[in-house]
C-alpha cells in the first residue's frame, strides 16, 4: 500500500487532478502540491476547498519547487512523506522529477513523454530517447514508474490493449482526438502553447508497414465519423503514443489524428511561415534576445483561463481493425466529455478534464498495489480492466461500438 501523493504543476491539468485526489483523498492519503510559483498552487487548494471536493478531513499543501532540480524535488518528496507522484508540469521538467523518484523510491507518473527544450521533433521511437533509457534503473529501485497516463497517452494505449483481448489480430490503430468544443477566443491552444506548438511544427511520425512514416504536418488529412460530435477533420499528427504501441504492435499501423478548423490551420500557418514558432533565440533591433515561441506564448490566453467560456464537447477515440474467427472486425472505443460539466465540477476545461482524470485512477490503483509492479511502463502493459472500471466512476466512462455491426459492446 502508498499512500501521500505529490502532485507537481498548476496549470489546468493539476486543477483536475488536484479536485479528483481530494475526492478520494480517504485512499491516496495526504495531498500536497507544488510549483514554481506557490500562489498558483494554493489558487488551486483554494478551489478545492471551495467546491468542497474533500472526501474526508486531511492534509492539502502548497509548496514552491523548481522541477528542474533533481535534489529539490527529492527534498520535496522527503519533506511530505509522499509515496506517489502526480507529474503534470511541464513535459520539459520529466527528467528530473523521474531521476528524484528513483532516488527517493516514490512511485512516478506522467502524461507527456519528455522533451528537450532545445530540440523539437526527436528522431523516433520518442520514449527512447529518455524514459527508456532509465527503465532497468526504475527496476533495479522498484520504483514504479507509469509513463504517459492522461488520455492520450493514456487511455487510448489502455483501449488498445483492450482491444487486443477482443481480437485475434490487429491490423491498424487509428487514434482520433476531436474537440468539438468553442472557448470563444480568437485564437488559443487548450494546453501549454509552447508545448502545443512544438506538437506541429517539427515532422509528423506514424508506424505503418512495419516502419516510420514522414509526413509534413497537414498534408494528410480525412474525414471520420464519430459518436455525439458526428462527421470531423482531422490530419495526421505525430504524438507520443505512437512510439510505444508501435513497440507492442509492429505488425499495425499505428496512427495518430488531431481535429483541426481552418481558423486554426491559417494562423498556425501564419505564425509558423513568419518564424514566431521558433524555439531558437533571435536578437531585436534594440538588443534584447528573446525565443519567438516564448514571445507567442506570452501574448495568448492562459489555457487555464478558457474554462469559464468553454461550451461543446470533445470525442477521442480508437479505431481498431482487425480479425477475429477469420473474419474483418472494427472496433471503436471512445469517450465523450463536456466542456461545461468539467467546469462544473473542477473549474477546468474538458481537455484539462480528459487528462487530469486518468493519473488519479492510475494513482488510486498504485496505491492499493494492483498497478504497482515496481518498474517502468506505458499503460498498455498494464491490466486494463481496473483502470477503466474506476474510470467508469470517476466521470470518464469508456463505450465500444462494433463498427461494422452497428452495435454497442461491453468490456
Amino acid at each position: 500500500m502508498k499512500r501521500n501523493v505529490l502532485i507537481i504543476g498548476a496549470g489546468g491539468v493539476a486543477q483536475v487532478v488536484a479536485h479528483k485526489a481530494a475526492q478520494h483523498n480517504d485512499a491516496l492519503g495526504d495531498l500536497h502540491i507544488a510549483s514554481r510559483t506557490k500562489t498558483k498552487a494554493e489558487a488551486i487548494i483554494a478551489s478545492v476547498h471551495a467546491k468542497g471536493a474533500m472526501k474526508t478531513e486531511g492534509v492539502f499543501e502548497a509548496h514552491a519547487v523548481d522541477a528542474t532540480s533533481t535534489s529539490e524535488v527529492a527534498a520535496l518528496i522527503r519533506q511530505t512523506g509522499a509515496q506517489i507522484v502526480i507529474n503534470v508540469g511541464s513535459a520539459f521538467v520529466n527528467m528530473y522529477v523521474l531521476e528524484a523518484c528513483i532516488e527517493t523510491g516514490a512511485a512516478y507518473m506522467d502524461t507527456a513523454i519528455h522533451e528537450d527544450p532545445a530540440k523539437i521533433c526527436e528522431t523516433p521511437p520518442w520514449y527512447g530517447n529518455y524514459e527508456w533509457k532509465r527503465r532497468e534503473r526504475c527496476a533495479a529501485a522498484g520504483v514504479t514508474a507509469v509513463l504517459g497516463i492522461g488520455f492520450d497517452p493514456g487511455v487510448v494505449n489502455v483501449w488498445a490493449r483492450v482491444a487486443e483481448g477482443m481480437l485475434d489480430r490487429i491490423d491498424s490503430i487509428d487514434i482520433v482526438d476531436i474537440n468539438a468544443g468553442s472557448h470563444g477566443k480568437y485564437f488559443a491552444t487548450n494546453f501549454d502553447p509552447e508545448i502545443n506548438f512544438r506538437e506541429f511544427t517539427g515532422t509528423v511520425y506514424s508506424w505503418q508497414n512495419g516502419g516510420w512514416q514522414e509526413n509534413r504536418m497537414f498534408e494528410v488529412g480525412q474525414t471520420w465519423t464519430l459518436p455525439v460530435v458526428g462527421d470531423q477533420k482531422a490530419y495526421l499528427t505525430g504524438h507520443d503514443e505512437v512510439h510505444s504501441l508501435s513497440a507492442r504492435y509492429p505488425q499495425a499501423d499505428v496512427r495518430f489524428w488531431m481535429g483541426f478548423g481552418d481558423h486554426y490551420i491559417n494562423v498556425f500557418t501564419v505564425l509558423k511561415n513568419l518564424g514566431l514558432l521558433s524555439e531558437k533565440p533571435v536578437t531585436t533591433a534594440e538588443g534584447q534576445t528573446v525565443v519567438p515561441l516564448k514571445v507567442v506564448k506570452a501574448v495568448l490566453p492562459d489555457p487555464a483561463s478558457l474554462a469559464p467560456g468553454y461550451s461543446g464537447k470533445t470525442c477521442i477515440a480508437d479505431v481498431v481493425r482487425g480479425q477475429k474467427d477469420g473474419q474483418p472486425v472494427e472496433l471503436t472505443i471512445y469517450n465523450v466529455a463536456d466542456h461545461r460539466e468539467a467546469y462544473e465540477e473542477v473549474g477546468a476545461q474538458g481537455i484539462s478534464y480528459t487528462a487530469g482524470v486518468p493519473p488519479v485512477a492510475a494513482a488510486l490503483l498504485i496505491a492499493d498495489g494492483t498497478w504497482d509492479v515496481g518498474t517502468m511502463v506505458n499503460a498498455e502493459e498494464l491490466d486494463p480492466k481496473p483502470f477503466i472500471n474506476l474510470l467508469n466512476t470517476m466521470g470518464l466512462p469508456s463505450r465500444i461500438i462494433d463498427t461494422a455491426g452497428d452495435r454497442e459492446l461491453s468490456f
